[in-house]
């Protein structure tokens, strides 16, 4: 049975978590929100979830943690069927959805205030390069030479087409969201006839990716995508260890920010020489090896080889929770995680 549209609204201003699958997965998510409260202890938060993880919530003693539960059908819990049906899940009158390997840094009251004017958007850049949705290797030079990202765009009637980091959606119009979702979910149906490979084709990911059918569905619709890169005021920077100063809960969060966004899309090479020597390079530029020194609102591991020190920081997190002296530690004792 799919989830009934939410009607009655649980607040104006609040953040929804998505959990499913292995209980892992419940740990990042409850990470997060700790990291959430250290800066926002106002407003909600609503998390959809399967019944096996509400089931640990409530045996672990941690369903305090969120304001809302709700029931997550098994045919919502991916990635895709979650965020292609967010206006399913819109529990206030203004929604922040958010991805479960997130670190918050800051006071996102700033942000709030700037996603206002939008009935629904999604951290992205304005124009996709050509690595999304495509091959990651050097094969995406067979779609460079071939112009298929063109054809893409031509056979659907597209102008131009974003680059969508859905890790930071927001939502406050139904009409327009249920839009939204429902012409990605036709633009995915539709999958042959674009460039666009299957993300599980990656190694080490096993779900369909969400993210280019939704920027060809606010092409179509011609709805704008919020600004990924801001510099100081940017709502969400990519973990890497190398151009990220932490301590060890995350506390005190400061990246290496480069000012040209061709530079700064060299973060994402695996290797860290190869990295080093191309800022070095192009930064014989005038500009071009301008960076800053920054704290996003949000750090975000969503690079599959840079996980790993979110894993130790979720099973930090939850063995601090859930062991306290060799007991479960009650609802009020989350507290050693609020800001200093």
């Amino acid at each position: 049975m799919l989830t009934s549209l939410i009607k009655e609204k649980k607040g104006k201003q609040g953040y929804v978590y998505v959990s499913y699958g292995h209980p892992k997965y419940l740990k990042h998510t409850i990470a997060s929100v700790i990291t959430l409260r250290r800066y926002d202890q106002s407003r909600p938060v609503a998390l959809a979830c399967s019944d096996k993880q509400r089931k640990i919530l409530d045996e672990q003693g941690l369903a305090h943690l969120f304001d809302v539960i709700h029931p997550l059908p098994e045919e919502h819990a991916s990635i895709v069927g979650f965020k292609h049906n967010v206006h399913k899940y819109m529990f206030f009158e203004e929604n922040m959805y958010l991805d479960s390997d997130i670190v918050w840094c800051k006071d996102p009251e700033t942000l709030w205030s700037s996603l206002e004017k939008f009935e629904f958007t999604i951290t992205g850049n304005l124009v996709s390069d050509s690595f999304f949705g495509a091959p990651k290797g050097i094969s995406f030079l067979i779609d460079v030479f071939t112009g298929r990202r063109k054809k893409t765009l031509k056979k659907f009637g597209l102008t131009y087409l974003s680059r969508v980091q859905s890790g930071i959606m927001y939502a406050a119009d139904y009409e327009t969201t249920k839009h939204v979702c429902e012409l990605a979910g036709e633009m995915l149906d539709r999958k042959d006839e674009t460039h666009f490979r299957s993300r599980k084709m990656e190694h080490g990911r096993t779900m369909e990716s969400c993210e280019w059918s939704l920027a060809m569905a606010m092409s179509k619709l011609n709805i704008p995508i919020y600004p990924w890169l801001q510099g100081h005021e940017s709502p969400q920077l990519d973990y890497i260890a190398d151009l990220t100063e932490h301590d060890d809960e995350y506390q005190y969060v400061k990246c290496k920010y480069y000012c040209n966004d061709f530079v700064y899309s060299f973060r994402g090479l695996k290797s860290e020489k190869l990295r080093s020597l191309l800022i070095s390079i192009f930064g014989l530029m005038p500009g071009k090896g301008d960076h800053m020194w920054t704290t996003p609102y949000c750090l975000h591991f969503g690079w599959y080889h840079q996980k790993e020190p979110f894993y130790k920081f979720a099973e930090y997190v939850w063995k601090r929770l859930t062991i306290v002296d060799g007991a479960k530690p009650s609802a009020g004792k989350s507290s050693y995680f609020e800001a200093k």
